[in-house]
């Protein structure tokens, strides 16, 4: 019998919903154009859930999705999912980026081109018989040499970058993330604002998505900085443009034109303004991923997608998590339950109400993609300070920014006596407390517990006792097990520099008597003693 169901709740190809039922693990409904209100019916019975734009995965749909796991998109803007409450609940958002990047480059290409050379107008002439006014009305811009700004250069971006460069533009980028070292590898200029991008450019091409910062990024101010006679193409979100403004520019005679394939309002109004225009202009109705190359593909990788996060774990593509292909699972996957155990650890013996976590690493390991670990020791921390169930993987940095807890990576410059090391430490005020893991073989061992060093399973029973270092006390834990019937697996004991202060870790076969914890924590000369099952 399937361990998950999963909804396909939009149209995607019939591959893509093969790939999914062919795992035992996965049953599938396809059930599209449902009604928000039978959505909200059915969807607690489900693990997974496929949508492209038409499904409103919205905050009351996610909290009536009890089961729900994980969103698969099928498509790259996730405007229709509310991320935020997705998060909330716990449940991974994953969208397929690479699935219509060239569909979408070639679009918005041929909207400039269209734009500039007034396609859509003069086959519209043609068309009613005017073809020889046509010729006269409809003279075309030339893009060789033009200076093109692009807005956004990731995939889209990039390769609307390479067809422009065949093209003989100029090509000017913005993007937060654009390094100059990779703008100089796709030979492009490098711009810091989007300011500087349009200045002077003759053509811009938007491929960001809509976030509050991008919303109107073309805007009056700086349509003003472009060049007299250039074309705006959006094949990216509606209310990237300011369409008013934009209008505005184009009767002023200071932009010639613009390419759109989306609107801030979809669909558009028959009497939008911008209709009114019959030269360098061209629209289309949203077609940027509709090849039938696209469709397909994004249909595929969304299911494949989603599968292997069910079947294998692996998470790819997520925008509310880090990702974590084939490749670094297998990196990183032993890891994984070491950093719970130190979660755990922390949570237990650390501070209560702690003001930060640092998780460090050292070696190899530090080079790796270890944000799911340190995710995994954060998520930890707070199911075990938190016992609500409301805790998960995905939620963790939300419910932790919400308790004011800061969390932080960094790595291990320090020699230690291992080849790698994580290290998992709470701050309260000046109260530091930490933990650190490595692994021995294949074996995940705990190695470290505030400072005294020590070697111990991660996964048991285990009572962790702190004492001061004077002769007996081991005596004294052992007798008051053994009267206790409580049978020691294992034992390990180390002390600080200076013998003042001893832990004595004992992982034993079956969970303490209260009874036996309060004894030992009235004995004379313990200071600590604490019961936990990792």
């Amino acid at each position: 019998m399937a361990t998950y169901r999963v909804l396909v709740s939009d149209p995607i190809s019939e591959k893509g919903v093969e790939a999914l039922a062919g795992a035992p693990e996965i049953s599938v409904d396809v059930n599209t154009g449902l009604k928000p209100e039978e959505l909200l019916k059915i969807i607690g019975d489900y693990h997974g859930l496929v949508v492209r734009s038409e499904t409103k995965v919205t905050a009351e749909v996610l909290a009536a999705a009890t089961n729900l796991k994980a969103i698969g998109r099928a498509g790259v803007g996730v405007d229709n999912i509310d991320r935020k409450a997705a998060t909330d609940h716990g449940v991974i958002v994953m969208n397929t980026p690479t699935g219509n990047t060239i569909s979408t480059a070639e679009h918005a290409f041929t909207l400039m081109l269209s734009a500039a050379r007034n396609v859509a107008p003069a086959h519209a002439a043609v068309l009613k018989g005017d073809f020889k006014a046509a010729r006269k009305a409809y003279q075309g811009i030339e893009l060789n040499t033009k200076r093109l700004a692009i807005l956004g250069m990731g995939r889209i971006g990039t390769e609307f970058a390479k067809r422009a460069q065949a093209f003989n533009m100029q090509v000017v980028a913005y993007d937060p993330f654009l390094t100059q070292a990779r703008a100089d590898e796709l030979k492009v200029e490098l711009a810091t604002t989007p300011d500087l991008a349009l200045k002077d450019a003759d053509v811009v091409t938007l491929h960001v998505p809509l976030t509050p910062e991008t919303n109107r990024i073309i805007n009056a101010e700086r349509l003003a900085l472009m060049n007299k006679g250039a074309i705006v193409i959006n094949c990216a979100r509606g209310g990237l443009v300011d369409e008013e403004a934009l209008k505005a520019a184009i009767d002023s005679g200071h932009i010639a034109g613009c390419g759109l394939d989306v609107f801030e309002v979809e669909p558009p109004a028959n009497d939008h303004p911008l209709f009114t225009l019959n030269k360098h202009v061209a629209f289309t109705p949203h077609l940027g991923a509709s090849t039938n190359e696209a469709q397909e593909n994004v249909g595929i990788q969304v299911a494949e997608q989603l599968r292997d996060f069910f079947v294998t774990g692996e998470i790819r593509n997520a925008i509310n998590m880090p990702s974590l292909d084939a490749a670094a699972l297998a990196a990183v996957g032993p890891y994984l339950e070491l950093a719970r155990a130190l979660g755990k650890l922390l949570a237990k013996l650390g501070p209560e109400n702690p003001d930060s976590l640092r998780v460090s690493y050292h070696g190899p390991l530090a080079k790796k993609d270890t944000g799911l670990v340190s995710r995994s020791v954060l998520t930890a921390l707070l199911e075990t300070s938190r016992p609500d169930g409301q805790v998960n993987i995905v939620n963790a940095p939300a419910i932790a920014t919400q308790l004011g807890l800061d969390v932080t990576e960094s790595t291990i410059n320090a020699k230690t006596e291992f080849n790698e090391l994580v290290v998992a430490e709470l701050k309260k005020g000046e109260t530091r407390y930490r933990v650190a893991g490595t692994i021995i073989g294949s074996s995940p061992r705990i190695v470290e517990i505030d400072r005294l060093y020590v070697d111990s399973n991660i996964a048991g029973r285990f009572l962790f006792v702190e004492n001061d270092d004077r002769p007996g006390i081991v005596g004294v834990i052992g007798t008051a097990l053994g009267n206790a019937a409580v049978n020691i697996a294992n034992m390990g004991l180390s002390r600080t520099a200076d013998r003042t202060r001893a832990l004595t870790v004992i992982e034993v076969d079956s969970e303490p008597p209260a009874t036996l914890l309060d004894q030992l924590r009235s004995t004379p000369g313990i200071l600590k003693v604490i019961s936990l099952e990792l």
